[in-house]
């Protein structure tokens, strides 16, 4: 069985709590352990630490498990200080931190800053998950880290103001090898994760996992195979839907191989329901959407746009952008997003269809984060009612 990983996000929580530990209660922490989105407990050794009365910084190295990207092996810091004019109150409760969870929070909750530092990146365009100027801290790791620092101020009795900067001093010269320069991130990587652990990305390992999860759902007596490329897909048709998250399969970018599998496994129909940026390459005839196989998003939109009259001006706007929230916001600004999506949905219909060959009825729905729902297949709606 191959061994997960955590993210720079998880990394920066728990380099966060430890430096607030240290901060607050002015004892020495080796150890410490968070508890990830996903419900799996991480514990790490505690790096290069610097105390003051005022500040501690501390490092987390990351580890990307079986599956390494340029990230594992990088030290991940985070130094936590007072406000400006603000100290520890003496006398406050020094309980021990156990690291893992706390039931009970205090009523009054410290006022928790977050920033990027060096090699941190910051976002310059718009469309990504933070807005123009921030840090790239996702919204994920944001949370995580308020959460953990919470604890330790609940644990401290602190109610006052902390300020966190995360740093990653080799993160300027990593993030040269990443998507960041051309999605408008400068200066650095972004801190990342959904679930809080990297789970193998070995294709072999990947495509086999799927397998096992269709064929017990088919064991289970279920039908319709419930599919997304991942956490987002499945968080949409939840909260949109109210669907059953154990009911579904995230297929990660293997669009094409989980059809066949569902095909093979003898499911009559499958829902596939994904983000725009994802399954806007299924209009292309792409059904391995990892950016290695192509990534042809911008040229696929304008393709669309050029079929439904958008404007010159907004075909070569789309072309320069790195995001489709960024593209849609274009043509939404033209009145044609709607008409847009619905020549998109019959290209991701008739590639789909063909890969499914007539072997099971295949239907998907395509959402955006700005925008919700954008689109369904002929008889989404229909397949949707049956599995709820």
């Amino acid at each position: 069985m191959m061994r997960y990983g955590f993210t720079t996000g998880s990394c920066a929580a728990a380099a966060s709590k430890a430096a607030a530990y240290m901060l607050l209660t002015g004892k020495l922490k080796q150890n410490i352990t968070i508890q990830t989105p996903k419900g799996i407990l991480f514990q790490t050794e505690i790096l290069e630490i610097t105390r003051s009365e005022t500040e501690v910084t501390c490092a987390v190295r990351k580890d990307g498990g079986d599956d390494p990207d340029i990230t594992s092996g990088t030290l991940i810091f985070s130094t936590v200080r007072f406000a400006d004019g603000e100290k520890k109150i003496t006398g406050q409760n020094n309980r021990q931190l156990s690291g893992i969870h706390v039931e009970t929070m205090q009523e009054k909750r410290a006022v928790i800053s977050i920033d990027g530092g060096e090699g941190v990146g910051r976002v310059t365009k718009p469309g990504l998950d933070q807005p123009v100027g921030n840090a790239a801290i996702n919204h994920v790791p944001r949370e995580m880290i308020e959460k953990e620092v919470q604890e330790v101020c609940a644990l401290a009795d602190f109610s006052g103001e902390l300020h966190i900067t995360i740093s990653v001093p080799d993160g300027e010269r990593l993030a040269e090898q990443t998507f960041n320069p051309r999605l408008g991130i400068v200066g650095g990587i972004s801190i990342l994760g959904t679930s809080g652990i990297v789970e193998p990305m070995s294709s072999q390992a990947l495509k086999e996992t799927i397998r096992v999860e269709l064929r017990q759902q088919r064991a289970e007596g279920q039908t319709i195979a419930a599919v997304s490329p991942g956490n987002y897909g499945l968080d949409f048709m939840q909260q949109t839907y109210g669907y059953d998250l154990d009911r579904s399969v995230k297929c990660s970018n293997f669009i094409g191989e989980t059809i066949d599998m569902a095909a093979e496994l003898g499911f009559c129909a499958m829902l596939l329901t994904g983000h725009i940026g994802k399954l806007i390459k299924v209009a292309g005839g792409i059904m391995n959407t990892h950016s290695h196989e192509g990534d042809c998003r911008m040229e696929l939109l304008a393709a669309a746009g050029i079929r439904e009259n958008v404007s010159l001006e907004c075909l070569k706007k789309i072309l320069d952008c790195v995001t489709t929230e960024e593209a849609l916001a274009f043509i939404d600004a033209e009145g044609k997003k709607e008409d847009v999506m619905e020549d998109i949905m019959k290209k991701i219909d008739f590639y789909l269809k063909k890969r499914a060959a007539g072997r099971l009825q295949i239907e998907c729905i395509v959402y955006s984060n700005t925008y919700g729902l954008l689109g369904m297949t002929a008889k989404a709606e229909e397949l949707l009612r049956r599995l709820l």
